[in-house]
Order: C-alpha cells, then structure tokens, then sequence
C-alpha cells in the first residue's frame, strides 16, 4: 500500500518518473552500432561494386579492341607464274599457289626506294604470314581473276595492328619498341594514303588458336566449351535430380542413408583437380577414352557438378509445401505420382537453379580439365565430342601466358567472350526455369 501510495501522490504532484541516464546511454550506443553496422554493410558492398566494376572496366578497355582487325589495302597484280605454277587453272594447282610472293610485290611497289634486304624484310614484316589467304580465296572462288590486277584487303601483322589502335608509344625511344623509325615512316605514308583500315574480325570468332596473335580466335575454345558443357549438362543433370528425388522421398533414413548424404555434402567441397586426377586415372588410362575429347571433359565436369545438383534439388523438394502432398495422397495418387506429378514440377525452378550454379562452375574450371589433355595447341574447330579440344579458360590461360603484346587483348577479349557465353547459359536455364515455375 506504501509503493501504490507514493505512486499516486507523485502523479498527483506532476513529479514525471525518468528512467535512469545510464538507460538513455545504452539506447544510443546501441543505436549508435547498428547505424556503424549498417554503414559497414554499405562500404562492403560499396567495394564489392567498385572492385567488380573496375575489373570490368579494365577487361574492357584492355580487349574491345581485338574485336576489330586492320587490314592493309593492296593492289594486287595475281601473277600466274606465282599463284598457278603448272597453268592448269585447276583448283589443285591454284591451291598451292604462292599467293604471299605476290601480296609482298604489291607492297613493296608502293616503296620503289626500298632496295637492301634488310630494309626488304622489315616492309614485309607489315604483312601477316596469312595475308595471301585473301587473295587466295578470291582465286578459289574465281579462277579468271588470275592475270588481273585486284584491289584486296590484306591482314596486317600483329606489330601494325598494334601500332594502328594506339598500343604502341611512338613517343618512346625506337630501342624500347616493336617498331623502328623507318618502318613508323612507311606506316604514316600508308595511313596518308587511305591504305590502312579496320573492320570488324570476323574470324576471332570462327578460327581457332594460331602461333600468330592477329590469327588466333576463340572459335576453336568456344565450340569445345559448348560440347563440354553440353555433355556434362546431359550427363549430370538427370542423374542428380533422379538420386535427389530417392534420397529425400524414396530412400530409408538409417546409417547407410546418412553416409551418403555426408560423402556427397563433401564432394562439393573437393578441388577440381582431384577430378581431373580421377578422368586422368580412369576415363583415360583404364577405359581409353580419346585424350582431351569434349566427350571425358563433359564426364570429368559432371562429376563436379553432381553433389551441386543433388543438394540443390533436395532442397528445392523439401521446399514445396505439405499441403500439396496430402492433397494428392487425399484424391488416391501413389507415392510415385505424388512426386512426378505434383512434388517435381514445383521443385523444378530451384533445380534449374541447382543446374545454373552446377553449370557456372564447370564453365569457368580449368584445372579439372589441364589433368585431361584440354590444355593442347587446338588449331581446328571440333566437330564431335570425340574430337581433340580445348576450352575458353584454358584457352585464356594459353594467351596470358604468350610474350607478344598483342595476346593481352586477345586475352581479354576472351574473358569477354567467356562471360557473354556464361550469361547466355545462365539466362537460357532462367527462361527454362521461369517456364515450369508456379506460386501457390
């Protein structure tokens, strides 16, 4: 009665109750960390953006460039005693042609004062070793041509190239680059005349790897890594979603279960380079399987993205509701139909989840497939998953490592190349994933 009394005589004074000081401090400091806690946050992802955006940006500006190829304009007098030697005018004979002797003359009829070998050897160093190529094509197509005088657009040596998209200083001493003074002068008459031009290089995206930076393309990598892909995709995929579906519906939960689930948990911690042991060891040394063929990396990927899937579709089937499950036991469906018909179908879009995040991994492995012989000089674009192959990471790795100036664009054009061809991927599993997607 003392406490109730002293209560209502203080509210009767107007005496106002405060809570102690010490209360007030802890709100604000308390206040005071989520503010700091939240800031923190916004920092971090602040420089997760900045970092990611500036290794953009630097990829870009580094290779957007080997996107377009200079060429040099030429006037090309297709001399039959060079490009037909047996004056057959047969496809056979025109194939064989010296076709390089007479793209050389045109230029060098354009220098009358360049008479010593050695200055020789440095104008035609202008020339890529494939510049006949071109010339060689139009005689192909059409045999008449030979004995004509043709205006052709030659490619240009990785050194001109580079000096025509501005990779090269000229302000540096001519001991400190590629490029003397004297063959700067021929380029700068060439330029004056309108004979250097650029296009878009078409065949950084339908040749494979060269020796030559101006000749080498991802088409070879691209195609290797869409066979891999491919396979490891058709491989992976129904085995994981079917040992998912009996693992978490169909299996018993006793030791065996639990050993299984525990070993597969595991698998999706392990380096890719064990894998690549294992293709190495078995697909390639006990079974015999073609060495660096699309057909053992598909397998050797696929057996990297199994644990990914599996867990991804666990979880996607403990994800659908309970209701559904009853309501279809309630109308007399079996155990199967309650999952292939009601349970799997609103599992779908978090297995092609799964999928997605199974297939970014294999996409950007490199060592799982170095240990399998992927790692080879891939001249020729494959045409089966038997065929010897490479792929983009591994084809980047391959450009990083060459000394010529010119593979750092190329290598970052790769890079490019790998992200768009990983966006198209993942954007093509969300379409298939939004497709079988339902809300309830």
């Amino acid at each position: 009665m003392t406490d109730v009394a002293l209560i209502g005589s203080a509210s009767e004074t107007g005496v106002k109750l405060r809570r102690p000081d010490l209360s007030e401090d802890r709100i604000r400091r308390r206040y005071a960390a989520e503010r700091r806690f939240r800031l923190y946050g916004m920092l971090a992802i602040g420089f997760a953006v900045f970092m990611l955006g500036f290794l953009a940006v630097t990829v870009v500006l580094q290779g957007y460039t080997a996107f377009w190829q200079t060429r040099i304009v030429l006037d090309v007098n297709i001399d039959p005693a060079e490009v037909d030697p047996q004056n057959t005018r047969l496809p056979e004979s025109l194939w064989q042609g010296n076709y390089q002797a007479v793209v050389r003359e045109a230029l060098r009829s354009l220098f009358p004062e360049v008479e010593s070998r050695g200055d020789r050897r440095a104008l035609n160093d202008f020339l890529s070793n494939a510049a006949g190529d071109a010339v060689r094509r139009m005689v192909m197509e059409n045999p008449a041509l030979v004995g004509t005088t043709q205006r052709v657009e030659v490619l240009a040596a990785d050194e001109i190239d580079m000096l025509a998209k501005g990779r090269i200083d000229r302000d540096v001493p001519a001991t400190d680059r590629p490029i003397d003074d004297q063959q700067l002068g021929w380029f700068d008459k060439l330029e004056a005349e309108g004979r250097i031009v650029s296009s878009f290089n078409l065949d950084f995206f339908t040749t494979g790897d060269s020796r030559e930076p101006e000749q080498a393309g991802v088409g070879g990598a691209l195609v290797g890594s869409l066979l891999t892909i491919l396979t490891a995709i058709i491989l992976s995929l129904p085995i994981s979603v079917a040992a998912a579906i009996y693992l978490e519906e169909f299996a018993p939960k006793n030791r065996i279960t639990d050993i299984i689930e525990i070993n597969i948990n595991n698998l999706a911690a392990v380096p890719s380079i064990v894998f690549g042991l294992l293709g190495l060891a078995v697909l390639l040394g006990f079974f015999g399987l073609p060495r660096g063929a699309p057909l053992v990396g598909g397998m050797v990927l696929s057996l990297m993205t199994l644990p990914t899937i599996i867990i991804a579709t666990r979880a996607a089937l403990k994800a659908v509701p309970p209701s559904i499950r009853e309501a279809a036991y309630g109308v007399g469906a079996s155990k199967q139909q309650v999952v292939m018909h009601h349970v799997l179908p609103l599992a779908m879009p978090g297995i092609m989840t799964g999928a997605i995040i199974g297939t970014a991994r294999a996409m950007g492995e490199s060592a799982a497939v170095l240990m399998i012989g992927m790692v080879a000089f891939i001249v020729d674009i494959p045409t089966s998953i038997t065929d010897p192959a490479t792929v983009l990471p591994v084809q980047i790795f391959l450009w990083a490592d060459a000394p010529e100036r010119a593979f750092v664009e190329r290598t970052s054009a790769g890079i490019m190349v790998m992200l768009v061809f990983l966006v198209l991927m993942n954007a093509a599993a969300v379409v298939i994933r939004r497709r079988f997607e339902r809300r309830w």
